[in-house]
């Protein structure tokens, strides 16, 4: 695909977050198995059904722009993906499992929020107004549940982690 407007980027963009998305779908329930922790397994349940919202979202603004939810796999997800379920294999202690699946969720939830920051800010460069608050609702979400997971860690499951230093 050749970009050569702002509006191709943007749908190239909404398409990969989309990609990106999509595949988080299959992913979050892996996670919510692998959490021992009871908090992080609902977090993960939780983000699920926001992801399905998320999804439709999407779906939702690239019509506006008359675009089709296409294009290519998002590699960045796919990557980050890979990582986490490389992580959730290895044999480890429930307690330092679920520090570093936390970590590969902040990860996602980075990668996401930069995706969304980008395509709201070309929304609103392209005068997409509808697809700006749509877009920063879910942009919105995505920060929630960045600052859910970081309280998750830094109050309980980072603390049982440590504690296994000590046994």
């Amino acid at each position: 695909m050749e970009l050569t407007t702002l509006t191709e980027l943007y749908i190239h963009e909404l398409q990969d977050l989309h990609s990106a998305e999509t595949q988080l779908l299959e992913a979050l329930p892996l996670m919510a198995e692998a959490a021992s922790n009871a908090d992080l397994k609902a977090a993960f349940e939780t983000h699920l059904a926001e992801t399905e919202i998320h999804v439709s979202r999407l779906e939702e603004v690239l019509s506006l722009v008359e675009a089709d939810t296409g294009g290519e796999k998002c590699r960045g997800m796919e990557g980050l993906l890979k990582e986490g379920r490389s992580l959730m294999e290895e044999e480890a202690d429930p307690e330092i499992l679920d520090a570093g699946v936390i970590v590969a969720a902040q990860k996602v939830e980075h990668y996401e929020i930069a995706g969304y920051g980008s395509v709201r800010a070309f929304a609103e460069l392209l005068g997409e107004d509808e697809a700006v608050e749509i877009l920063s609702t879910t942009l919105e979400e995505e920060r929630a549940t960045d600052g859910k997971l970081t309280d998750l860690a830094m109050t309980v499951i980072n603390l049982e982690a440590a504690a296994q230093e000590e046994e």
